[in-house]
């Protein structure tokens, strides 16, 4: 701190949100030297509020605390017994201190004293909303920064111990054993947000360097130039950190246009694709779907369904899925394991009362679609519920009605909760594969040689799967 600039030092100051001071302190001219030789009453001189003087003063003591307990560590390595020379050598006395300031953490680190209403919601013992998450995460990061000394580049070692602390207070943030990863996700990624605007730190400077970051870059996926111009997707560099709050503004967006019923689809579109990376990563770590539908409840909507398997997997699913029944369905008709089921013998039923050709073939595809698991021995339970309830946990069709063009109706249930409701086999058949996928869930082995037959059809394999 001694060496640093005017400019460090206002920057030093904005980070503590202290920036109310940084006209004052490029006026009088404080560099870091100066900074460290305030005394009370220079203080009071550079700063009117009162709450800002103690904040100051507090922060200067500390580090003059650390910095003479350093040295004193210091003085005892260099007059230490010859027996132990390995502790004299500039390499060794650095991971000595290493240690040592780790030690400190793993010893005295204690969760800083959270705002009212963040204890009011910690006290219901309730996983905290969005909003709150955010709230908890910027409390940590700030008080992270507070025991580094200023630095804004924790390691590995230090974001555990903070997160244990977190979740040994609190067990019920641990989110069915997956808290863990999604806390120190977010709290690294609030340091990077924290991090991101500022230009006049040489620590961070020197990092943005190093690792070749650029102001105003885009990320974009490696394989983005064999996506479809439709759907290619460039996420901007400040969408992908859950503590940021361009990604609060995307989500609340998203949330309140769900809501309405005349949708701006193409907005939709773009802030879908500006939130991709971090649904992407809620989804990997198992976070509960119910939290994943109530900040992203598009996915609800076929369309985006179809739209997040496009931009997973580079295929047009329903496409497809129309594909395989147009050319499967009269095959899976005709075949003997399938004659005396009773979709087989309604289908035949209904078949005598319309002449239609277009009713005749939406009837044949339909029976094609919910006869799929009887063909290959699979479990009809875990693929649809025709006119019953529901009792798959995994992805599975509830089906009323399937040949009355009137009153039948679609619907893809997860874990026994209406997802959305769909217009024909077709879209079901396409919402059912791509969920699968889009919530990476695993396939049941019931229901696997069914779902293998499909997915080898959707993504072109060379040997398809092909009809028992």
């Amino acid at each position: 701190m001694e060496s640093w600039s005017v400019e460090q030092v206002c920057s030093w100051l904005r980070q503590r949100n202290l920036g109310e001071l940084v006209p004052k302190f490029r006026e009088e001219e404080v560099s870091g030297a100066a900074l460290l030789a305030l005394n009370d009453r220079m203080v009071q001189q550079l700063v009117k509020k009162i709450g800002h003087q103690a904040v100051l003063m507090d922060l200067i003591n500390k580090y003059q605390q650390q910095k003479n307990r350093l040295a004193s560590l210091a003085c005892g390595c260099e007059t230490a017994s010859p027996k132990c020379p390995e502790v004299v050598s500039g390499k060794n006395l650095k991971s000595f201190f290493a240690r040592y300031k780790m030690s400190q953490w793993t010893s005295s680190y204690a969760l800083p004293d959270f705002p009212y209403d963040v204890k009011c919601t910690l006290a219901e013992k309730k996983c905290p909303d969005h909003s709150m998450r955010i709230r908890i995460i910027e409390f940590l990061q700030a008080d992270m920064t507070k025991y580094l000394g200023g630095s804004l580049y924790p390691n590995s070692q230090q974001y555990n111990i903070v997160v244990n602390a977190l979740l040994q207070a609190y067990p019920f943030l641990d989110e069915d054993g997956n808290g863990f990863l999604l806390w120190k996700r977010a709290l690294k990624d609030r340091f990077k947000y924290v991090r991101r605007p500022i230009e006049d730190d040489e620590q961070v400077l020197r990092n943005k360097c190093k690792f070749g970051h650029r102001r105003g870059q885009t990320r974009k996926s490696s394989s983005a130039e064999n996506k479809p111009d439709d759907i290619q997707v460039q996420v901007e560099e400040e969408s992908v950190h859950l503590g940021g709050s361009a990604m609060d503004v995307h989500i609340k967006w998203l949330q309140q246009e769900y809501m309405k019923t005349q949708r701006n689809w193409k907005e939709v579109e773009n802030r879908m694709n500006v939130t991709t990376e971090i649904r992407r990563k809620m989804i990997s770590n198992k976070a509960p779907l119910k939290d994943i539908l109530s900040l992203f409840p598009f996915l609800r909507c076929p369309y985006q369904l179809f739209r997040e398997f496009q931009l997973l997997t580079h295929m047009d699913i329903y496409k497809k899925t129309v594909e395989i029944l147009e050319i499967y369905s009269e095959n899976i008709l005709s075949l003997y394991v399938v004659r005396n089921n009773p979709i087989n013998i309604m289908l035949q039923d209904n078949l005598k009362r319309h002449t239609e050709e277009d009713i005749l073939k939406y009837m044949k595809m339909t029976a094609a679609c919910l006869l799929l698991p009887v063909v290959f021995g699979d479990d009809s339970s875990l693929f649809a519920a025709v006119n019953e309830e529901v009792k798959a946990v995994t992805p599975v069709l509830e089906v009323k009605n399937p040949f009355n063009a009137n009153s039948c109706e679609f619907a893809l249930y997860i874990e026994r909760e209406e997802l959305t409701q769909l217009d024909d086999s077709t879209m079901a058949l396409a919402a059912l594969v791509a969920s699968f996928h889009v919530f990476d869930i695993p396939c049941p082995k019931r229901i696997h040689r069914t779902l293998s037959f499909l997915e080898s059809l959707v993504f072109e394999v060379r040997s398809p799967a092909t009809l028992p």
